[in-house]
Formats: C-alpha cells, structure tokens, sequence
C-alpha cells in the first residue's frame, strides 16, 4: 500500500492522533491566563491537580488524588461523587494555601454533561475557597445519593476544613 504523500496530505500532532489531546480545547483554557483546575478519574480513583502554562511545558504546582482521602479515614469509593467533591475541597484549601484565587476547570476529553465528576471537583474547590465557574443546574444532592456512610464523610470533610471539632 503506497503512503499518503502531497501537499494535501496531513500529519495531525501525535497527541491528537493518540487521542489524548484537544488542541482546540487547550487553547482556549491556556488564553484565560489561569492556572488550570485538572481533573481526571481513573479506574480506581479520582485525580485533581493545578497546573499552570509554561513555555518548555506545563507545571503543576499540586496534585490531590482520591488515596490521600484514605490517610483521613474515608472508607468509601474513591472514584464516586462524594470522593471527587472531598478532593475538590483539599485541592481547593491547597490553591489557597499557594495564594491562588482563581482557576479555569479543565476537564481534559471527558464529557461535560450534567454531574459529571469534574463538576463536583470544581464544586468542592469552589466551597474551599477557589473562584471557578460551576453548572447552576449541578444537582448537589447526589452526594448525599451516593453510597457512602454519611458520618464518615461529615468527619473527613471537617478534617479537610480544618474545624477542631470534627
């Protein structure tokens, strides 16, 4: 078979041939001038990192995965919606932390539809703390929903906000 050869013919980036890249979609998160609200699921758990453009490549100043949950005492799922919104509060106490007030969400070739994981990462971001722009029709109640033991989601998440009494 001959190859594909001309002035016609076009070799797309490899990233974008792998399909892990919308370059489109980068460019626009890179010119808001943000540091950028990352968030990824994996099979096993829930990862979040703020990343910031530079020119020899990104930089990321934090990374919360769901596993740092478990060193708080979380019993539950590290992937569902009650996990995803407690790494997005101690991604969120981080950022402020690092003097960061502002970021964009990136949510990478996921899907935004309603209740997304990434929602609720940057919904928990947002009560840390973080200015992000979130869906107004982000069903909250879904964490309660969720399959969790609701006192050790109260303690872990008071735990992550710092109050005594939890």
């Amino acid at each position: 078979m001959a190859k594909a050869t001309g002035p016609k013919y076009r070799v797309h980036f490899r990233r974008r041939r792998e399909g892990k890249t919308n370059y489109a979609k980068r460019l626009k998160l890179l010119k808001s001038g943000l540091p950028r609200l990352v968030a990824r699921k994996t099979n096993t758990r829930v990862i979040a990192s703020l990343t910031i453009f530079d020119e020899k490549g990104d930089k990321t100043l934090c990374t919360i995965d769901g596993k740092h949950l478990v060193k708080l005492g979380w019993k539950g799922s590290k992937k569902n919606l009650a996990a995803s919104y407690l790494v997005g509060l101690m991604i969120g106490k981080k950022a402020k932390s690092l003097g960061i007030g502002k970021a964009v969400l990136d949510m990478g070739l996921h899907t935004p539809t309603s209740n997304n994981f990434a929602f609720f990462v940057a919904y928990g971001a947002k009560e840390a703390g973080l200015d992000i722009k979130i869906p107004e029709n982000l069903d909250i109640s879904r964490i309660e929903k969720s399959k969790i033991d609701k006192n050790v989601f109260d303690v872990v998440k008071n735990k992550i906000l710092g109050d005594v009494n939890g």
